[in-house]
């Protein structure tokens, strides 16, 4: 069968809604939750979104309390599991365009969202809408959660799975990974490290918005600028100064990053604890920008590694003090051999404040030659003519946790760079297209155990 033709009329519609479900600025917004908006306005208006199209296209909706749009077609007692999300990290950086504009430029869409993961989850919903149409979807039953939590725990597919017990798939994927596609997850714990100090030269610290992504912008509220300057003459550190109606601001701006890749990015909030620490001589920061320099654990004698799931990740997410109270929220990802706890007592004996776990997600591997991961595999390959790029393991925390007989499927190409959890987040309409017929193609393919 040809997924390419059938799939290419349905592009420039799909691109329509894509940009306009990008549009919806979908951020957890603990300010408007209610009944039946578990994560707030935004993200309800998103969920929505997406179950109104679907039911303009005559298929089984179910809202699942405002959590999750699950999207139903088939019947039998085989289900194919597709899981995405429409909620986005909050917006930080720099822009090219307002990362809520959904901006079209040269064949690229812009937008907080586009790669991750409405445009994956729109692609993989038209591939639905083709399969439907064209009466593919036969002998077997094919289930698409959208779900409106991934960036803040996956509580959405907590109450899917554990409150409404809805059944996990016989098999499934999310589009929220890389192709060809990743058969292991690291582990990944959030920890948090807090406690009372008094520096009186500081007021306040905001740095971070999201455990999972780099700091790219920290700011202070200082009383004494000269010790800083004299400081910042020995360091290439990118700052500025305002002098607002609460205080004087001292901003450092550094560069965002996935959560997974800490290495990629420039941690604003460390930079932060290095300045102030020794501005001020304040030995705690002093020791907790030292011993998270390098994101890997190599600075604290923390670090890990494994043939299998690589170098564990320290990120540093979230740094707040106010009111002689500190706190820090780290993002720690681990291959399969670490005990988070035991990491967890180390960072107790070694480092100022109390450290404490606030969440754990365990490892997550499949047999690279199981029958889900080869016929995906294939589909892969026989859609693109990638026979070269391996299968992989990832840092990154996927759906897949979350569900049973799940991978991360895609979206993401090799070599791309879509800029998640980054500013100018974006998606080609080339890297788009190209995904819908892939999906098209798995579904068909794991609904019908075959890869003809």
């Amino acid at each position: 069968m040809d997924f390419k033709t059938l799939m290419r009329p349905y592009q420039e519609e799909a691109l329509e809604n894509l940009r306009k479900w990008v549009q919806i600025p979908s951020v957890h917004d603990e300010a408007t939750i209610q009944e039946g908006k578990p994560f707030g306005n935004d993200v309800a208006s998103a969920l929505d979104f997406i179950a109104r199209l679907a039911e303009s296209k005559g298929f089984e909706v179910n809202r699942c309390d405002g959590y999750c749009t699950e999207i139903i077609c088939g019947t039998g007692d085989k289900i194919i599991g597709i899981y995405a999300h429409s909620d986005v990290v909050p917006v930080s950086g720099d822009w090219k365009y307002p990362p809520f504009s959904a901006t079209l430029a040269d064949d690229v869409l812009y937008g907080r969202g586009t790669s991750d993961d409405k445009g994956p989850a729109m692609a993989a919903f038209y591939s639905l809408v083709a399969l439907k149409e064209n009466h593919l979807i036969d002998g077997y039953q094919v289930r698409l959660v959208i779900g409106g939590n991934e960036e803040k725990g996956s509580a959405c597919l907590e109450h899917y799975f554990h409150v409404l017990k809805k059944p996990n798939p016989t098999y499934g994927f999310t589009p929220d990974g890389d192709f060809p596609l990743i058969y292991g997850e690291k582990g990944i714990t959030n920890y948090r490290t807090s406690g009372e100090l008094k520096v009186k030269e500081v007021k306040k610290i905001h740095s971070g918005v999201v455990s999972n992504s780099v700091i790219d912008l920290a700011d202070a509220i200082v009383t004494k600028k000269e010790p800083i300057e004299a400081y910042l003459q020995n360091k290439k550190f990118q700052y500025e100064w305002k002098e607002e109606e609460d205080g004087l601001h001292f901003i450092l701006h550094g560069k965002a990053a996935h959560g997974s890749l800490p290495e990629l990015g420039i941690n604003a909030g460390i930079q932060m604890l290095d300045v102030l620490g020794h501005a001020y001589h304040v030995d705690e920061w002093i020791r907790l920008a030292d011993a998270y320099q390098d994101p890997s654990g190599k600075t604290m004698d923390e670090f890990y590694h494994s043939d299998l799931l690589k170098d564990t990740t320290y990120n540093v997410g979230i740094i707040e003090y106010e009111n002689n109270q500190f706190s820090m929220i780290v993002n720690f990802r681990y291959p399969e051999q670490v005990k988070p706890l035991a990491v967890i007592t180390n960072l107790n004996a070694k480092l100022p404040f109390y450290t404490e776990i606030i969440s754990t997600s365990e490892t997550l591997f499949f047999d690279p030659n199981c029958a889900m991961i080869q016929n995906l595999l294939r589909v892969y390959q026989e859609e693109t003519g990638d026979l070269e790029t391996p299968i992989k393991t990832i840092g990154g925390g996927t759906y897949a946790k979350e569900c049973k007989n799940t991978v991360a499927f895609g979206s993401a190409f090799p070599h791309s760079d879509d800029h998640i959890h980054e500013a100018n987040e974006h998606i080609t309409l080339k890297d788009f297209y190209q995904s819908m017929p892939i999906y098209a193609h798995a579904i068909y393919c794991l609904g019908k155990e075959t890869c003809e």
